[in-house]
């Protein structure tokens, strides 16, 4: 027989190399063909395959364990031969979970099997089937995965298609003697251990046998019984079935002499069955009873049921009854209340107008089934509830008509309402809204009841009120003129010195600004007021509205009195219906009547605005200044016109500013006139001044009032000063740049924080620079003409011909040239004290002098020094004046 691989130590010392890291043992390794079985399911028949089969492949199985410190791991290993013969692992199972070793019927030899495992994912593919070379090695194996199985694990995976008593006898026939290894465990105590594979022979041998001793020994006594006689094991078969029928006889045998025995039980059967039968007929009489009674009770329940149902419903049917009776009834003492009760005792009218209206409210969905609303008692009844509506609606509104007229009249005839002589008076208008108050629940069941009827009302309350606003505001205007003291002497700007000797300057209108800022304070937040307190009281439903009770913007401190006016005191009736935001927005509606409130009152503040300009123009810019904040500050729905009125006031103020503006312009344009100008001219200094006041009355948000202002007036004083120029040109440069210059000085600093003024600054500086270059080239000139002259000529003689042939020209020859220069150098410091004369001569303001003769020395150095470069060039070796010799020369001058 061929040695086994199980015995071969480089396959072992192969499989250890190639697990090497995994601190693993290999107990066993031996040598198989791994091919695929057949079939659907996991433990299907597999298809036949022989071991030459062309699918099968070369594979080592390998069992190896792992020591823990509680308990040992056991693995089954494959492993595969890579392309260089080297053996790697290929696949490792866990035999805990080793459930089946079923040896391969289909292969006759009983050397292939295959391995199930409870913890595969793939249970529809057929397990891989392992073929050995020979029985032994399989067995060797099987019994090695037994072993470990039973010792690491405690049990015993099921065997298919072996023999068990076979692979037992098989282990005793190849069992060697047991090595004992000494093995320490981490405690330090030793534990004697059966180990299955020969340190030297690497042979599998049976740790434990799978019967026990005893077991053993009876199975060898009764098969000791049967040695004689026994040739083959069929003749044993024969001789067990033989055996075996003959107990079943004598079995048969003892059941026939126990005969009368069975016989009582027969009969106790029988008597047993009569019993049974006559206790069924008993139960079903029983039960044809029970049903009958169970009908009976179910047909009661079913009429108590009816009953019961029918007497709720009556009762639910009385209480709608009593309901829809107490809707339908109408209370006689406010039926006469509301159509034939004085409005004395408004508590009675407000109390039987909340009663009409919850009894319409009582007839409307959700409140009323709309199963009731075509019936005859419900339409009767709502027929009578509109009789009584328009009857009251109609006295109501003629009575509050009469009422808001009669409060204004009782004002407007009671002179201490407002101001006199000598005495401003604030308007207060507490009285008349405590009395308006006492309205203000019947407005809004008058709105509930019929919306239509609030237009008129509104009107009247607005025409009422008009009259009181604009009286108020007419007395305090024409008084707050009258009591403010100003200068009664007009104030000019930008005009000339000649026919006024009066300076804008010297007179503070201060009160002017002041007076403006006190109408606005007493009247923007009374309008405000009135405007917001209209609003609420006659019902507007305005989304944003101010609360009532709250204070309006841009209320002046000493109105905090007020400043609960506004708030009605009363729940207002349609609450529920805000909330689900059914109402439609009555803002058009209420900025209509706010005009009909307010319209007229424009006029007083227009006056103010018209007084304030014919005593100071400039007061419009603090005026605007003081309009825009107060406008700002006027957010809420209710100030809708209030605003109109504030942007009609800026538009006022700006269109008187841009009057005084226009005016203003034509008097700087009235300049232009005179033909002979000389200095400065005098709207220069007095536009100083004026940007001076202007800058001092900016408040707010007035600065682009005052930027075009400056842009419009600055525009027409350049423009105006070059038209005036121009009628003198010999003397145009003088004055451009003594204006230009004076511009400058003046508005220094008011440039260096104004940038619009900065701007100009700038431009009048430019202009200044190049007044001065022309008017300090034509002095120049005037004395050195024929020296700088000549010099031109050889300029443009060098962008056509060279240099050494200009000494050949006609004119420009070298006793030319000595002419030249001894004409013009000749006394040339007399020349030069005659440019300082002729500038001196010519200028009005002394204080020019000094920077223009410096300016005048430089361009004559620069001039002169480009002389002297050509001649050094085209007449190298004549000797003129050099360039240091003339700045020292003007130096010492």
């Amino acid at each position: 027989m061929a040695k086994s691989s199980a015995d071969d130590a480089e396959l072992r010392r192969a499989c250890e190399a190639a697990i090497e890291g995994t601190k693993q043992k290999i107990v066993m390794s031996i040598r198989v063909a791994k091919s695929q079985g057949g079939g659907q399911g996991v433990w299907g028949k597999t298809a036949k395959l022989g071991r030459g089969s062309a699918m099968a492949k070369p594979r080592v199985l390998a069992i190896s364990t792992k020591q823990k410190p509680q308990r040992v791991k056991a693995f089954l290993r494959v492993l595969k031969y890579s392309n260089g013969g080297v053996l790697e692992p290929a696949k490792i199972y866990k035999l805990k979970h080793l459930s089946k070793v079923e040896v391969v019927s289909d292969d006759p030899s009983g050397c292939t099997f295959q391995l199930g495992f409870d913890n595969l994912k793939n249970h529809h593919i057929a397990p891989p089937h392992w073929t050995m070379r020979n029985v032994d090695d399989r067995n060797r194996l099987v019994m090695c995965i037994f072993n470990i199985c039973k010792d690491a694990l405690g049990r015993l995976p099921k065997v298919v298609g072996v023999d068990i008593v076979e692979m037992a006898l098989w282990a005793k026939d190849n069992t060697k003697p047991a090595v004992t290894n000494q093995q320490k465990l981490q405690d330090g105590s030793r534990v004697q251990k059966d180990v299955e594979v020969e340190d030297s022979e690497m042979k599998v041998t049976v740790e434990k046998e799978l019967i026990s001793q005893a077991e053993e020994a009876d199975m060898e006594a009764l098969l000791g019984t049967y040695v004689m006689g026994i040739g083959e094991a069929e003749a044993f078969s024969e001789r067990l079935k033989r055996e075996l029928q003959a107990l079943e006889a004598a079995n048969v045998h003892a059941i026939m002499e126990s005969e009368p025995f069975i016989d009582e039980v027969m009969q106790g059967l029988e008597e047993t069955s009569n019993l049974v039968e006559d206790l069924d007929e008993w139960l079903s009489m029983f039960n044809i009873k029970l049903r009958h009674m169970r009908e009976d009770i179910e047909s009661i329940e079913t009429r108590n049921n009816k009953l019961e149902m029918q007497s709720v419903n009556n009762k639910a049917l009385i209480e709608e009854l009593d309901n829809l009776l107490a809707k339908l009834r109408i209370i006689p003492e406010y039926a006469t209340c509301l159509t034939e009760g004085s409005f004395d005792e408004m508590a009675q009218n407000v109390e039987a107008c909340e009663w009409l209206t919850s009894c319409f409210c009582g007839l409307e969905a959700p409140n009323l089934d709309p199963c009731y609303g075509k019936t005859l008692a419900v339409k009767e009844k709502r027929a009578e509830l509109q009789i009584l509506r328009s009857t009251f609606v109609q006295r109501a509104s003629e009575f509050l008509r009469i009422c808001f007229a009669n409060l204004v009249d009782f004002m407007l005839s009671d002179k201490n309402y407002f101001s006199q002589r000598g005495q401003l008076k604030r308007p207060d208008h507490a009285d008349l809204r405590y009395k308006c108050r006492t309205y203000a629940r019947l407005l809004q069941l008058l709105k509930y009841l019929d919306k239509n009827c609030l237009a008129p009302l509104r009107k009247a309350y607005c025409s009422s009120l008009n009259l009181l606003l604009r009286r108020e505001a007419r007395e305090f205007s024409n008084e707050l003129r009258a009591s403010t003291k100003v200068s009664r002497h007009p104030t000019v700007w930008l005009e000339g010195f000649t026919g006024s000797g009066h300076s804008g300057k010297d007179v503070d209108t201060s009160n002017v600004s002041e007076a403006y800022n006190k109408m606005l304070t007493i009247f923007i937040p009374l309008l405000v007021d009135e405007s917001t307190f209209f609003a609420h009281f006659m019902c507007f439903e305005v989304p944003g509205l101010a609360p009532p009770g709250g204070p309006a913007n841009g209320k002046d401190e000493t109105n905090d009195d007020d400043a609960n006016d506004d708030d009605l005191g009363v729940k207002d009736i349609d609450d529920s219906d805000k909330k689900k935001g059914n109402q439609i927005s009555e803002l058009p509606a209420l900025n209509e009547s706010l005009r009909d409130l307010l319209d007229g009152i424009q006029e007083d503040f227009h006056a103010v605005v018209d007084w304030a300009f014919k005593i100071d123009p400039l007061r419009c810019i603090s005026m605007q200044g003081i309009t825009e904040r107060y406008l700002s500050s006027e957010k809420s729905d209710a100030a809708g016109y209030v605003r109109l009125l504030l942007d009609d006031l800026i538009d006022r103020i700006s269109t008187q500013f841009s009057r005084f503006v226009d005016e203003a312009s034509h008097q700087i344009e009235r300049n232009e006139k005179n033909v002979r100008q000389t200095g400065v001219l005098p709207y220069i200094p007095r536009f100083a001044t004026l940007a001076t006041r202007m800058e001092q009355y900016i408040q707010g948000q007035s600065r682009d009032l005052v930027d075009q202002a400056y842009i419009k007036l600055v525009s027409i004083m350049f423009v105006t000063l070059d038209k005036v120029a121009q009628a003198d040109p010999k003397y145009a440069d003088i004055f451009l740049l003594e204006n230009y210059a004076a511009f400058q000085n003046s508005l220094y600093d008011l440039a260096n924080v104004v940038p619009t003024l900065a701007k100009f600054y700038h431009q009048a500086s430019e202009s200044y620079e190049q007044a001065c270059t022309r008017h300090v080239s034509v002095i120049i000139y005037y004395h050195f003409e024929r020296l700088f002259q000549f010099a031109r000529k050889i300029e443009d003689l060098m962008y056509t011909i060279t240099p050494e042939e200009i000494p050949f020209q006609l004119g420009l020859s070298k006793g030319d040239m000595r002419k030249v220069v001894k004409s013009s150098l000749s006394g040339v410091d007399k020349s030069i004290m005659a440019m300082y004369k002729k500038l001196q001569k010519n200028l009005t303001s002394d204080e020019l002098l000094p920077s223009l003769w410096d300016k005048c020395k430089s361009d004559f150095l620069d001039k002169y020094e480009s002389f002297v470069q050509l001649v050094a060039k085209i007449y190298p070796s004549e000797n003129i004046p050099s360039v240091s010799e003339m700045r020292d020369l003007l130096a010492s001058m």
